[in-house]
């Protein structure tokens, strides 16, 4: 077989017309509008990088979580009655040219799940040129060490690579905690993020 080339990589590129203004903001379910989301808003931002630290331009990031009870208005959480109608749960966003992305969220809800209590955390998935398929990775928060240490999804990494899916502190942004959380696609183990199969 063939070394894969530009061809077999995930596409097709998306143009920047692909995204609306506010496609990186959880917090707004319509266009123009105003976030009334209730829980925490914060900002979770970082910077995607293959081998020897290269920024990746023009990745798309989408982000998926619970809101700030641990909900989702989906038909197969049990409490989807309960989720907060003014929170998206899902967004996208794109790398500028020094590999930076940004979300602005809220501090999603643990939530009990069949295989174990999760901790509040976001999904994150990578795509754009260079990928044979989307890279998926999670994102915990600190402060939760003790919810860390039962969530399934956690238990499946590595004790030592664990640190590398919590987010780090960077301040604050007006009222809004910030979080920085960057993605090294390749780079060796001591180096790659974690990355979760489908």
């Amino acid at each position: 077989m063939a070394a894969p080339s530009s061809e077999h990589t995930i596409g097709p590129f998306f143009p920047r017309t692909f995204f609306r203004a506010q496609d990186n903001d959880l917090t707004v379910t319509e266009e123009g509008a105003a976030g009334a989301a209730k829980g925490e808003v914060i900002i979770l931002r970082g910077q995607v990088r293959r081998e020897d630290a290269v920024p990746c331009l023009n990745m798309i990031l989408e982000a998926w979580q619970a809101d700030a009870g641990g909900h989702f208005d989906h038909p197969l959480d049990p409490g989807r009655d309960q989720a907060d109608p003014h929170f998206l749960g899902w967004g996208r966003a794109w790398t500028d040219a020094e590999g930076r992305y940004e979300f602005r969220t809220v501090m999603p809800g643990g939530y009990a799940d069949p295989a174990g209590p999760r901790a509040p955390h976001i999904n994150l998935a990578v795509m754009g040129a260079g990928l044979m398929r989307r890279a998926q990775t999670t994102v915990f928060f600190p402060d939760h060490e003790a919810a860390h240490d039962a969530d399934p999804v956690m238990a499946l990494v590595p004790p030592p690579l664990r640190p590398r899916l919590v987010a780090v502190p960077e301040g604050m942004e007006g009222s809004s905690r910030v979080f920085r959380f960057d993605i090294r696609l390749r780079g060796g183990p001591a180096e790659e993020t974690p990355f979760f199969e489908d």
